[in-house]
């Protein structure tokens, strides 16, 4: 490969804690695109079907902006980074209050043509 050339697809806002993102995450970094989507067609998170979305459109990105070869595409990064937080509060004892954090997560997926030698 003359060139290292790193196309990224990006799913933001997802309202789901990064760490539960970052468990299915882990499963696919530095596997074939295809390989990834059928691993994570069979994880029983709700993750996942994020995850995948983030995948596809990287690979779409892949293939329609730079004319790569959906086949030969590995995946060289993947991160769940944190978003915002939703800062909602439940009411406790003594008229006090409990903060909640609903957390979202940024995935960004990178993804490059490598082919077998």
């Amino acid at each position: 490969m003359a060139e290292y050339q790193e196309i990224r697809g990006v799913a933001k806002y997802i309202r789901m804690s990064p760490y539960k993102v970052r468990l299915v995450v882990d499963l696919v970094r530095g596997k074939r695109v295809d390989e990834a989507i059928n691993i994570l067609s069979v994880t029983p998170k709700a993750a996942a079907r994020e995850v995948i979305k983030a995948i596809n459109a990287a690979a779409a990105n892949a293939t329609n902006n730079y004319g790569l070869d959906r086949e030969n595409l590995y995946i060289t990064t993947i991160m769940a980074d944190e978003g915002p937080r939703l800062k909602r509060v439940k009411a406790g004892a003594r008229g006090r209050y409990k903060p909640i954090l609903k957390r979202m997560t940024h995935i960004t997926v990178g993804v490059t043509e490598r082919t077998e030698e």
